[in-house]
């Protein structure tokens, strides 16, 4: 199933923000984005629930990996909604 990604604002900024400071992170963040526009279950994305906070109105939040065995490695969290094929993007952010 393919979907449609929706952004908040801080996800939205972040973007912007990695274009202008790091471009070479902002392409792998892109790629990842494409990827979960076609395939959550990519391999390359390690896609799980995020128990440590749910979305605005209580949804179950998942984690995808930009990067992985790099120090602070991005990941984006996100949600199913607010409609059927659609995912939010809460947050691109760097693994603490």
């Amino acid at each position: 199933m393919n979907f449609s990604l929706q952004f908040t604002a801080i996800a939205t900024q972040t973007l912007e923000d990695l274009a202008q400071l790091d471009p070479k992170k902002h392409r792998k963040v892109l790629k990842t984005l494409a990827l979960m526009e076609i395939n959550l279950r990519h391999p390359g994305l390690k896609t799980h629930k995020y128990n440590a906070f749910s979305g605005p109105n209580e949804e179950e939040v998942f984690e995808a990996y930009v990067e992985n065995k790099t120090p602070a490695a991005f990941r984006v969290f996100w949600y199913y909604g607010p409609g059927a094929g659609t995912i939010t993007i809460l947050a691109i952010t760097p693994h603490p």
